[in-house]
């Protein structure tokens, strides 16, 4: 008796020191994980002896935009959202690949290339900072960017436009390239250099590489961050926090089941470079007005010269919006993330085939999804 009592009092000692053990390591990495979402780095894993699946694990995503994948522009106007974007869905455990045009594309919408020879070439030195974001991953995030030539692309190459690239992807390039068999899970575009917004949605071509996908019956989302006050310039961190707000925004629609080629979700991501944090998203229409407006010139001998103007959005301007929901509103004015379906069928009056899945996706938007 006395012997067994002594093994129940060490047997009690050993579990009181293990829980306490257990108890510190526990508390640690808690306190690890608030440091790391004060860095603004996401933390998935909970404990070191269980980590949690990662939100994105399995899943296959194919990303292009309109801005090319160079990123080599002081403005960050040419392709560096790319990477942010490439970089937040490989932490989140998702398979990339990176198929995106070899110049900048912007204003392409959904023009297509009907001719001539394309050639996927892979990008081996990765701007600086991104060359390990995507080392686990199977594919390990390979970029390739897609020039109109037959052969080798030159620095002068001339370019494929988004929805080529996105097209060639998922009907050739993929397979070849990366040997994926099937289509991707989802196709991601952006994030975009400026916000796609009211009219100029027609032009982009973010939205026009996300509905080339959803033609082919695969799920997209296109991305787009505001630029700072000049408009001229585009912060880092505004790539950042859009791209890290996709990848929760991403998974909240994976784990619902709400992931559909019904139609295209548009997210625009507003300026948070001052420090404001993000508005939290609404649910929006695309606008009738125009943020950003072509203007022509006249120069002499029949020729025009191209302008971007801004709309004065002054009551009774042509260019002022007037939709209470529009896209620009939530964002331009109230500084929210803007997301609205985009869908390829421009028949008027259509009737959605799939009402409940656009009903449960701005419940989500407005309720569930990631606040910023």
């Amino acid at each position: 008796m006395p012997s067994n009592s002594s093994n129940s009092s060490n047997s009690s000692n050993s579990s009181n020191s293990s829980n306490s053990s257990t108890s510190r390591r526990i508390g640690l990495t808690a306190l690890g994980a608030v440091l790391l979402a004060a860095t603004g780095v996401t933390a998935y894993a909970t404990t070191p002896e269980r980590a949690a699946p990662l939100p994105l694990a399995g899943m296959r995503i194919l990303i292009s935009n309109d801005d090319s994948m160079r990123a080599a522009k002081a403005s960050n106007s040419d392709g560096l959202g790319l990477y942010e974007l490439r970089r937040a869905m490989c932490a989140a455990g998702a398979d990339v690949v990176v198929m995106a045009p070899w110049q900048v594309q912007s204003g392409k919408g959904t023009a297509v290339t009907n001719g001539g020879v394309l050639t996927a070439q892979r990008r081996t030195a990765l701007p600086a900072g991104y060359g390990n974001d995507c080392a686990q991953a199977p594919s390990q995030g390979a970029v390739y960017g897609v020039c109109l030539a037959d052969g080798p692309c030159a620095a002068d190459s001339p370019s494929a436009t988004p929805a080529d690239t996105v097209k060639l992807a998922l009907r050739a390039g993929l397979k070849a390239e990366a040997g994926w068999t099937g289509a991707p899970d989802l196709v991601l575009t952006g994030i975009n250099s400026g916000p796609n917004v009211s009219a100029q949605v027609n032009d982009s071509g973010t939205v026009g590489a996300a509905v080339a996908a959803i033609d082919q019956n695969v799920p997209a989302i296109a991305f787009s961050s505001s630029g700072d006050g000049t408009n001229t310039s585009f912060p880092r961190v505004n790539y950042r926090a859009n791209a890290e707000f996709g990848a929760r925004f991403v998974a909240g629609l994976r784990q619902r089941g709400l992931l559909t080629a019904d139609f295209a979700l548009k997210v625009d991501y507003p300026d948070v470079s001052t420090g404001t944090p993000a508005g939290p998203p609404r649910w929006t229409r695309v606008g009738h007005g125009q943020a950003v407006w072509h203007a022509y010139e006249p120069t002499g001998g029949g020729s025009f010269r191209i302008g971007l103007g801004l709309c004065a959005e002054a009551p009774g301007d042509p260019c002022t919006e007037t939709l209470k929901d529009a896209d620009s509103t939530a964002l331009l004015r109230d500084g929210r993330i803007a997301v609205a379906p985009v869908t390829a069928d421009r028949t008027y009056g259509v009737r959605e085939p799939h009402p409940e899945t656009l009903g449960k996706i701005r419940r989500y938007v407005e309720h569930e999804a990631p606040r910023r």
